[in-house]
């Protein structure tokens, strides 16, 4: 990403209605062992009204500009209700960072592939709202 460490890293911890929660639906401290909740808006085809899907999880660890690891918990087009573990880990790449996401410990393969095929979109729309 051409965002430094501390921009990604503050944009998973606090500011998840800036890149990617419905606005007004985060609950989130950004502190290890404390719950989040937010809600994301999407439609599931183009003839579809916008619906809002609930997100749920708590912090597992931090490390400043370094490392986020969270559980990650949503519902039917999800997780599937099971908790899973997301691990960001950021690498400092000149003016950039490299990002490394892991998400483990889905209940099927479906609910896997569809997460390994949304998160780079999420990724990118992190950085996008974040260069405007």
């Amino acid at each position: 990403m051409q965002l430094p460490a501390a921009t990604v890293y503050k944009a998973w911890t606090t500011e998840f209605d800036r890149w990617f929660a419905a606005p007004g639906s985060v609950l989130m401290t950004g502190r290890v062992d404390t719950p989040f909740f937010f809600e994301t808006e999407f439609s599931l085809s183009p003839d579809q009204p916008l619906q809002r899907h609930p997100h749920y999880g708590r912090f597992l660890a931090l490390v400043p500009d370094r490392r986020i690891q969270l559980t990650w918990l949503t519902g039917a087009i999800g997780t599937k209700g099971a908790e899973t573990v997301v691990t960001v880990e950021l690498i400092a790449a000149g003016t950039g960072t490299l990002v490394k996401l892991t998400h483990a410990g889905f209940p099927d393969q479906g609910s896997m592939e569809g997460h390994r095929q949304a998160w780079p979109m999420v990724l990118e729309q992190l950085e996008r709202r974040y260069m405007a």
